[in-house]
């Protein structure tokens, strides 16, 4: 005869919770262990993009540390926001949408990335990062670096050779580009 789920969890990882009670059949005393199961229910979808079953139609759906991250892809909640801009001068207000489908999502830098003015900033945040790491020992690098940012017509000259790259890149391949003369 299989066991019950009950008692296979049981085995597998203790319950935290165990209720007892003393029964009297006749003169003997047996101790009876009463079942912990808790059921809840909720509404965990926020404004979910494909509608939920029926109510009706819903099973209970067993929740445990090994299978939350794959139920949580299934259930696929978002949650939208409208937040101040704090990032430009221009105000207003952003429209966001954030999707949870796993734990990891709730890291303020996952939370960061599905916000595209939030992305921009972590990018050139690791770029920063990068460039620090790769002027650790580099002292030709420092060098350059440091004569750019004395120099206002270095930066001009680059700035100028960037949003040249910018707009060949931005061009469609039929497009005939002149060539700057650097």
């Amino acid at each position: 005869m299989t066991e019950s789920t009950q008692h296979l969890l049981e085995k597998i990882r203790p319950p935290r919770v165990e209720i007892t009670y003393d029964v009297e059949i006749g003169d003997a005393i047996i101790m009876k262990q009463l079942p912990f199961v808790v059921g809840i229910m909720a509404d965990l979808l926020g404004v979910p993009l494909n509608p939920p079953s029926k109510l009706k139609d819903r099973k209970f759906t067993e929740i445990d540390s090994g299978n939350f991250n794959t139920i949580m892809g299934k259930m696929a909640p978002t949650l939208p926001l409208r937040v101040p801009n704090v990032l430009t001068n221009q105000g207003g207000e952003l429209n966001i949408l954030l999707a949870f489908n796993s734990m990891d999502d709730f890291n303020p830098a996952s939370i960061a990335r599905q916000v595209p003015e939030l992305n921009q900033l972590l990018t050139a945040r690791q770029h920063l990062s990068d460039l620090l790491t790769k002027l650790d020992g580099n002292d030709t690098l420092d060098g350059y670096l440091q004569e750019i940012i004395a120099s206002s017509a270095l930066q001009k000259s680059l700035q100028s050779e960037v949003q040249a790259e910018d707009a060949a890149a931005d061009a469609k391949p039929g497009d005939v580009q002149p060539k700057s003369s650097s």
